[in-house]
């Protein structure tokens, strides 16, 4: 028995149990038979592939991510994309909804929570504290909270691994007056202080002290601010912070230089289903009316993510295919849709329709192939209505295909900038001027090549777009960053045209 084996058979467990399906019950749904299931489950089973997709489909839950210690793609290119693709749900707004949920005493039903690793890995830990979800069908869960968190017993490990954690201590704030919480995580591009957020709780009287792997969190003294909240820096998940502290604290609480991006306004959106006054919503300055307590049954509809939406337009512009985006929220690409068009890139937009939660406008992105040149001035990213820092990245495989040099500047962040180098691997001709800003001369013909991923999610996709464009069978390993955001990408990609095989080492 290998221990990825076995690691895999007790999240099967988990699973089944989670809808509660006897193992003979399970069996008959396999087609197998019980003594199998068993072997399954206590990791005596080889698992094929294919026995992995049956499995996922009976318990409305991928896999693969799960699948062993390496996980790669092959991609073979170039390739020429065509049909349509619908834009998924967000990632960001599914883990602070998870986390948001907390302020709710009785049951929240969330629809169109995405189905990736940063979801698992918040719902392991809501789960580590006595926190019970169900997953009604693919995309829809029900959280139901117990009369007290056991905060104590939380899933360090797990908790680790992800920074939307930092988002359980506005809700927690309300539940227990000390807690810690362990040291976040997420991508590795550089140093991520939580000013921000030490800032927002300080300001409700909650202090907050970084020890050597934890936080320790002291609420004793919570209550409403005695003056507008000036944000520290334009942090989307220190705003939500403030939000879910503010929601059941009694009296009004201002907030100013609040980011206004997408998963904040579908924080915004939840609160006001759960009878929170929230004022302002979508932009800089939000006014807050808390409640004594959020206690009646609450469903809301997270929205589109606009990060998707761009990373299809990416590959689209990148291999030069016709493809259409459904489902784009196109609030939060005016900018982006700008530069592009004035790359030169032929993209049509349909009329605007709402999303599910009533709120966010959507469009359909048919881009066409198009001649790409080079912008005159560098691409940067702004705080929202600015060019989204996520969708940064994805300007530089689009670069390599457009004429002239292009000058991209990811103030943001110390070290990612470096990872768009790694393009070069495939025949892109990228120059890193410093840490923070590259030159990209094009256009330039792409070649297959071996590349592994590096530890953060943007980066690793726009290799993956690359690979799309390049000629000949490349391999990209480790993808399991790309899984931390993106639902089953592979098969997506595959249906528009794209030719990548799954390599898993089970």
């Amino acid at each position: 028995m290998s221990a990825s084996q076995e690691k895999i058979g007790d999240f099967i467990k988990k699973l089944r149990q989670q809808r509660g399906l006897t193992q003979s019950e399970f069996a008959d749904m396999l087609e197998t038979s019980q003594s199998a299931v068993a072997r399954i489950e206590s990791g005596d089973q080889n698992l094929t592939t294919d026995t992995l997709e049956k499995i996922s489909e009976v318990l409305n839950r991928r896999l693969v991510s799960f699948s062993g210690d390496s996980l790669d793609f092959q991609i073979t290119g170039p390739t020429e994309l065509s049909g349509e693709v619908t834009t998924n749900t967000s990632k960001n707004g599914s883990v602070a909804l998870l986390c948001a949920t907390l302020l709710n005493r009785q049951p929240t039903t969330l629809h169109g929570i995405a189905q990736i690793e940063a979801v698992y890995r918040i719902i392991t830990v809501l789960e580590s504290i006595g926190v019970t979800i169900d997953w009604i069908d693919d995309n829809t869960v029900k959280v139901t909270l117990p009369d007290t968190l056991d905060v104590e017993n939380i899933d360090e490990e797990t908790a680790r691994k992800t920074r939307s954690v930092l988002m359980l201590i506005g809700p927690l704030a309300h539940r227990r007056d000390q807690f810690t919480i362990p040291h976040a995580g997420g991508c590795k591009m550089g140093e991520r202080t939580t000013s921000a957020h030490e800032h927002v709780f300080n300001a409700f009287g909650i202090d907050i002290e970084s020890k050597d792997d934890h936080y320790q969190i002291d609420a004793s003294n919570m209550q409403t601010p005695d003056e507008e909240i000036v944000m520290y820096e334009a942090s989307d998940t220190a705003t939500i912070n403030a939000l879910l502290c503010a929601a059941l604290t009694k009296g009004r609480t201002d907030i100013s230089f609040a980011t206004p991006n997408y998963q904040v306004q579908d924080v915004c959106f939840f609160l006001q289903e759960c009878g929170v006054d929230v004022d302002g919503v979508g932009t800089h300055q939000l006014s807050i009316t808390g409640q004594q307590t959020i206690d009646d049954p609450v469903t809301h509809h997270n929205s589109e993510d606009p990060i998707e939406s761009m990373m299809f337009v990416s590959a689209a512009l990148t291999t030069n295919s016709k493809l259409t985006i459904k489902r784009s929220p196109v609030d939060f690409l005016k900018l982006e849709l700008l530069k592009l068009e004035t790359m030169g890139a032929e993209i049509k937009r349909s009329d605007t329709y709402k999303a599910d939660n009533g709120q966010t406008d959507l469009v359909d992105l048919t881009v066409r192939k198009s001649n790409l040149r080079a912008l005159p001035n560098k691409i940067h990213a702004l705080p929202y209505p600015g060019i989204n820092t996520d969708n940064l990245p994805f300007f530089v495989p689009i670069a390599t295909q457009a004429e002239g040099k292009t000058n991209i500047l990811d103030w943001m962040w110390e070290n990612r900038a470096i990872y768009f180098t790694e393009l070069n691997r495939l025949g892109a001709d990228i120059t890193l001027a410093d840490p923070h800003r590259v030159f990209i001369d094009g256009p330039t013909d792409l070649k297959s090549a071996q590349i592994v991923c590096p530890p953060a999610l943007r980066p690793s996709m726009i290799i993956l777009i690359g690979m799309l464009a390049a000629e000949g069978t490349s391999i990209l390993r480790n993808v399991q960053s790309i899984h931390r955001g993106y639902e089953d990408v592979a098969r997506r990609l595959n249906d528009i045209g794209a030719d990548i095989e799954v390599i898993s080492d089970i």
